[in-house]
């Protein structure tokens, strides 16, 4: 009975398949792979043998690890696909490389500081008790929290080619002067991919004050401090001004219930100019909830950590743009199987 999932059938006698505790398992150790895969980073397992590092010992002593310990978690590994074995030999898989070894710019492995953090463990811990009540006490919305700034810097790896994707189906390097509004900007990569795209391009990033250090941190880098300006607070009470050309909501409705999400969109509206646009990004399922996987199991996410979150269908999406007043509203895959840009126009 493999923990990792493989879903072993054995003929009847006519052919038919008999029962297998094989998808329990796998459910029930998924723990272990996500843990395995923290372990790897954590040691910088993937930087050593993306490096050249291709034995149990070589691997073991850039890691300064025990090499029963790197065997048995490179073993894991290769049977999870995140490495290939050969032998006695282990490489990284193309995708390997690009993302969870250091020496890549495009590393995501610190994502693993927000997404296993204690309190996203803690939250999943109880989630028998949230699906009885369908809502989730505590802190998930609760202002300055300091899991958002863990957020802003670990995560930010994770979103500059959605950011830099976004940008380009906003078309905004031939848009002229812009004046634009991110809310709940963290990292602040989506309104920084604009000002890179469009040099006339004026920033207003929204979120709380220990957050919005970090996007300083990233405007500052990116050579954008000039055209880039912050207001600390929750957008959902904070003055945000009005005539902005675009409003920028990435990963953000999907915290709060419809009625807040429609609270939102309506202060967007505001805070826009006549014919300006709104653009959200989000996991967003297809119409029946199958699909794809990602924006499906994103509504579990939400149940756990938020109050009344959830993945919206572009239906449910398209219905509270309308509710606050918006019109045109269409959308796109932006990275297929993950998120969708959601545009309407005042």
């Amino acid at each position: 009975m493999s923990g990792t999932g493989t879903q072993t059938r054995q003929p009847g006698a006519e052919g038919a398949t008999a029962p297998s505790p094989a998808q329990f398992f796998q459910a029930a150790h998924g723990l272990y792979q996500s843990y395995a895969l923290k372990a790897a980073v954590d040691l910088d397992v993937f930087t050593a043998i993306a490096a050249g590092a291709e034995t149990v010992a070589a691997i073991a002593e850039r890691c300064q690890a025990s090499a029963r310990g790197i065997r048995v978690l490179c073993d894991y590994l290769a049977l999870l696909g995140f490495i290939t074995k050969n032998g006695e030999r282990y490489a990284a898989t193309p995708d390997t490389a690009f993302f969870l070894s250091r020496r890549s710019p495009a590393y995501v492995g610190g994502a693993l500081n927000f997404l296993m953090s204690g309190e996203h463990i803690d939250a999943m811990r109880d989630l028998g008790e949230t699906v009885r009540k369908g809502t989730r006490d505590g802190q998930a919305l609760e202002p300055n929290r300091a899991l958002w700034v863990t957020f802003a810097r670990s995560m930010a790896p994770l979103m500059v080619m959605p950011s830099r994707m976004m940008a380009e189906r906003l078309g905004v390097h031939a848009a002229g002067p812009l004046h634009v509004l991110d809310i709940a900007a963290g990292h602040g990569l989506f309104g920084l991919a604009v000002a890179s795209a469009n040099p006339k391009a004026e920033i207003t990033a929204v979120d709380w004050a220990p957050v919005l250090e970090v996007a300083k941190q990233n405007a500052a880098g990116a050579g954008a401090s000039d055209r880039y300006r912050t207001i600390a607070g929750s957008a959902l009470t904070v003055d945000l001004g009005t005539g902005y050309d675009l409003v920028l909501l990435p990963n953000f409705l999907h915290h709060f219930d419809e009625a807040g999400c429609v609270t939102i969109l309506k202060r967007m509206h505001v805070a826009l100019k006549n014919g300006g646009r709104v653009a959200v990004l989000e996991f967003v399922p297809d119409e029946s909830r199958q699909g794809p996987p990602m924006a499906v199991a994103f509504s579990l996410t939400m149940l756990a950590n938020t109050p009344g979150g959830d993945a919206y269908r572009f239906s449910d999406l398209r219905r509270m743009l309308e509710t606050a007043g918006f019109r045109q509203a269409q959308h796109e895959p932006l990275m297929p199987g993950m998120s969708e840009l959601v545009t309407a126009v005042k």
